[in-house]
């Protein structure tokens, strides 16, 4: 069985368990809620329901997420989780908001609710299985990558919250005979609402493009830097089109003086392993070192990382017959005016380049 069957297969299993546990919940806490006039207990019993609305939402996401590439897609579908998980999060925002109206209305009726020791023990056990059920999400989400089964843990560990609130607010109505089941109603939605917009966030925030997990970034590198040949790995750049699908392209620096098949055989190698190691397809360009230039490279690195926010310099490039000097610049996300510091670059690599004349690039830093 392939890791990409059996990833999918435990995702839709916990999600099962998810919908299963939190139908159960939202079915009993919404026949005490009703028996007891107790909107924060129909509240809680909605907000049950919602969960296992996304938990049906993440299963058809990943269904989905799963199809085959084709001409029109030929990255696949694997965004398609992130486009559940915004689905997800917009059910639990409308939910919050309908929740935070009724519940606002509910602070100024003189009704009080009917609570009994049953509904008290009903609602202490929803809050140990949704601390059991936050906790089995969140590890699943983490071995098995997925971001839903993630929030949807979060969300369980916030309903946990929110039903012992209500278990708070039902104890303080039997214990004084006044009713705070409104002010526990309106606190209930706030913390839904809270959780939809950070769900939201994260979703919109894996759609529009991360920045890579450092240790896989590094991983990769360090990967690449073991292969023969190669004196230097830049510019490694990854495109993620799912939580199991992502391509990256990285230059290489390489001895000048190898010819075309030599060069060949490294990338192939460097491909390869990436492949085996990290699931994804890399491209690879060429940086040529020219050791006679050494030293000239020293001064110049040294120019450059003078200079705040620089982090890093390389495909050092110097063409003799037409006078014409390269070099590629990373910054960080500190320096706002690059145009100024490429001119600063250009008046100072001048003064040790004379004659020649000088290209300065910027690259972003996309990784670690």
């Amino acid at each position: 069985m392939s890791s990409n069957v059996s990833r999918e297969k435990q995702i839709t299993k916990t999600s099962f368990i998810g919908i299963a546990v939190n139908v159960f919940l939202a079915g009993f806490k919404a026949l005490v809620g009703f028996m007891s006039g107790a909107v924060s207990v129909i509240l809680d019993a909605v907000n049950n329901l919602t969960d296992a609305i996304s938990s049906v939402v993440t299963v058809i996401g990943i269904k989905l997420a799963k199809k085959k590439p084709n001409a029109k897609h030929p990255f696949g579908y694997g965004r398609t989780e992130y486009f559940s998980a915004i689905i997800v999060a917009a059910l639990v925002l409308t939910a919050g908001i309908t929740a935070i109206t009724e519940s606002a209305k509910k602070i100024f009726s003189s009704e009080i609710p009917d609570y009994s020791a049953v509904t008290l023990i009903v609602i202490g056990v929803a809050v140990v299985a949704k601390i059991l059920l936050g906790t089995f999400f969140k590890k699943q989400g983490a071995k098995y990558n997925s971001d839903a089964l993630v929030a949807s843990g979060a969300d369980a560990s916030f309903d946990a919250i929110i039903s012992a609130t209500t278990l708070i607010g039902g104890a303080i109505t039997m214990a004084f005979g006044f009713s705070v089941d409104g002010i526990v109603g309106v606190l209930i939605s706030l913390f839904i609402i809270k959780a939809g917009i950070e769900m939201l966030l994260s979703a919109i925030s894996n759609v529009m493009g991360n920045r890579p997990d450092a240790e896989v970034s590094v991983g990769i590198k360090d990967a690449i830097k073991e292969i023969n040949g190669v004196r230097g790995v830049y510019d490694l750049v990854l495109h993620n089109y799912g939580p199991e699908s992502a391509i990256g392209s990285v230059h290489i620096e390489v001895d000048a003086k190898l010819i075309a098949e030599e060069i060949y055989a490294i990338v192939r190698e460097i491909q390869l392993s990436v492949a085996q190691k990290f699931h994804l397809f890399i491209t690879v360009g060429i940086y040529p070192f020219n050791e006679k230039y050494a030293d000239l490279r020293d001064k110049v690195d040294k120019i450059a990382l003078s200079h705040e926010g620089v982090i890093q310099t390389h495909g050092f490039y110097i063409d003799e017959k037409n006078k014409v000097f390269s070099i590629d610049v990373v910054t960080d996300f500190t320096v706002k005016d690059k145009d100024k510091l490429r001119d600063l670059l250009k008046n100072e690599l001048n003064d040790v380049l004379n004659g020649f004349t000088v290209n300065v690039n910027f690259d972003v830093n996309y990784s670690d």
